[in-house]
């Protein structure tokens, strides 16, 4: 069982443990846990439960997943199918805004679920916003959502049900592939299909995510940032005449007697 032989053996490095410490808190000899890393040897089943539960994954997980630096883990469900979110909140229990910047996106992708990670990130409060409600909020990178600059902050609401997602609304995605990315969505989300996502920037072409690159979705519910939008600019003689142009089309499509 190879697969498991290199995962526990980069599971517990990942972890900054020895064999020796891993093998204490496992309470099993040392010697056990260099023939399970060489696959030289096979833990019983119970072990290899053991085993997925510190490291805080499933057995299919364990077994059958590449775990490396490049693993994306999948949502963690809960017995009744919906996905759990990690949050923290402040000193009277209400829910932080974490914030997400360009610098910690590669983390996020494997620590969004992790209670840990997220209580590391930076949080703040907006008291305009609805209680009750999770936010969190992305720092925007690239130009393909202009007029909003890179470096304004994205304040996404949780969307816990993915088939609420509204064609040509903003959202947040967290994907496998491109990680985190802000765009308008080109269709409604339905389970196995790909949803089409559009740059207000027209540079940049539409494109599909799949369904199952998908890891979680976040409404577009408000921005910060430090840059100011440019004046909209004078109307150029170019412009006024395709204005008229579609208006006189526009004219004529009405006009048109009906058959």
């Amino acid at each position: 069982m190879r697969n498991i032989s290199n995962n526990l053996r980069y599971l517990r490095k990942n972890k900054k443990l020895t064999q020796q410490q891993f093998a204490d808190t496992m309470e099993i000899k040392r010697s056990l846990v260099g023939a399970y890393e060489e696959d030289r040897a096979e833990p019983r089943y119970d072990l290899l439960k053991k085993f997925a539960e510190f490291y805080e994954l499933t057995m299919d997980e364990l077994i059958n997943e590449t775990i490396n630096e490049k693993w994306n883990p999948k949502p963690k469900l809960d017995a009744s199918g919906i996905r759990v979110l990690s949050i923290s909140v402040d000193s009277e229990d209400r829910e932080n805004i974490e914030l997400v910047p360009v610098k910690a996106s590669a983390g996020y992708l494997n620590g969004y679920s992790d209670p840990e990670f997220i209580s590391e990130l930076p949080k703040f409060r907006l008291p305009f916003l609805s209680q009750g409600t999770t936010y969190r909020a992305f720092e925007l990178k690239g130009d393909s959502m202009l007029p909003l600059q890179p470096g304004s902050l994205i304040i996404g609401e949780y969307i816990e049900n993915w088939t609420d997602v509204k064609i040509g609304d903003t959202y947040v995605f967290i994907t496998k592939s491109d990680g985190i990315v802000y765009k308008r969505a080109g269709n409604k989300y339905k389970e196995n299909k790909s949803i089409k996502l559009i740059s207000d920037n027209q540079v940049y072409e539409p494109y599909p995510v799949q369904a199952e690159d998908i890891l979680e979705i976040w409404k577009a519910k408000a921005y910060i940032s430090t840059s100011f939008p440019d004046p909209s600019p004078e109307p150029t003689m170019e412009s006024l005449t395709a204005m008229m142009a579609q208006m006189q089309k526009s004219i004529a499509q009405i006009n048109k007697p009906k058959n």
